[in-house]
């Protein structure tokens, strides 16, 4: 595993040498909108300018084994829609767009972060946008006409998927773009494309989903990092492209949700009613990008008590019919007092 020291140092690193000079999770994140309007009347680079506040919703779901999260515009944006005076709150304006764009009810949410980069409009004349972004935990409902914008968000970064071992896209392409962008940046860059990338004998970190983005954005290899001009670039790393800066976005969920399930049981958020040991494992699995060991999951899972058994099987492939199990209602309330460790353990 990375160290703190070493984790705290890249996050360093990277936050100031971003292209854009900005800072995510930079004191933002638990902003009002008034306080954020409050930071942008007092930029002198925005004087005169007005400030648009956005909704932006990371909705996830576990299908088939498979994380999946909900998009619009064929796969090109996230759910959102702009904050208004009508709206009682934050959250109930981002649950009033999300169900008028999906026709899909939010559960779980909470929020990632803001997203204030200068210029992020469409123009230097253009109001400054402002995105709060939320994390949405939910099931998805295959019979519903919204079924066809969900997408895996490993096609958005199929770099993290490690759960057949090391993508072969990281050795054949990623690595040797990065090992040359990084050439001309010194040690320190170096260090950090080996740190993100579990190069040069380092470990590979699941939780650096967005550290590894922005590095790739940085470097130039992604199609966003060239927008608004699309056609003008060289090599681009495999991956589907988001509108502005809805990919950056999803990798912050994404980075956010597999940190989370190490000490919260969010995942049953994303579980049936009813389901087998199996399919728990198979949806942490989804989620981490990483393969467990079976009997240590499973022994996990019980000493901490997060399940009980529903007296009712159900049939799988092979063997024996498979005991149903649910989440154990309990471990709500004590959770709240000392937490309820769900950690990926390595195969």
């Amino acid at each position: 595993m990375v160290t703190a020291v070493q984790h705290a140092c890249f996050r360093h690193q990277l936050h100031d040498n971003r292209p854009d000079g900005s800072i995510v999770g930079s004191g933002m994140a638990g902003q009002s909108v008034a306080e954020t309007k409050t930071e942008e009347r007092g930029s002198d680079n925005s004087a005169g300018r007005s400030a648009e506040v956005d909704l932006i919703a990371v909705l996830v779901a576990v299908t088939g084994g498979e994380p999946r999260v909900m998009t619009l515009d064929g796969g090109r944006a996230l759910p959102s829609g702009p904050f208004e005076l009508a709206h009682r709150s934050l959250q109930s304006g981002l649950r009033d767009w999300v169900e008028q764009q999906t026709h899909h009810p939010l559960g779980y949410v909470e929020q990632l972060y803001t997203f204030a980069d200068r210029d992020r409009g469409a123009g230097p004349t253009a109001a400054r946008v402002i995105s709060i972004s939320y994390l949405g935990l939910t099931r998805e409902d295959v019979g519903r006409d919204s079924a066809e914008g969900w997408r895996s968000w490993y096609d958005y970064f199929p770099w993290e998927d490690w759960r057949s071992g090391p993508p072969p896209v990281i050795e054949e392409i990623v690595a040797p773009a990065l090992t040359a962008w990084a050439e001309g940046g010194g040690t320190e860059r170096r260090h950090r494309v080996a740190l993100a990338f579990g190069l040069g004998g380092n470990p590979w970190n699941e939780e650096l989903t967005l550290q590894r983005y922005e590095l790739l954005y940085e470097a130039g290899l992604v199609a966003e990092a060239h927008q608004p001009r699309l056609d003008e670039h060289g090599l681009l790393v495999p991956g589907r492209a988001m509108l502005t800066d809805h990919r950056r976005i999803l990798a912050t969920g994404i980075a956010r949700l597999r940190a989370k399930i190490k000490y919260r049981p969010v995942v049953f958020e994303l579980m049936p009613p009813m389901f087998t040991l199996l399919q728990l494992q198979r949806c942490v699995e989804a989620l981490g990008g990483r393969l467990v060991h079976k009997q240590n999951f499973r022994r996990l899972v019980e000493q901490q008590e997060l399940v009980e058994e529903t007296g009712e099987t159900a049939a799988e492939t092979l063997g024996r019919p498979a005991k149903l199990f649910r989440f154990r209602h309990a471990v709500e309330v004590e959770r709240a007092i000392a937490g309820t460790k769900l950690p990926l353990i390595r195969s």
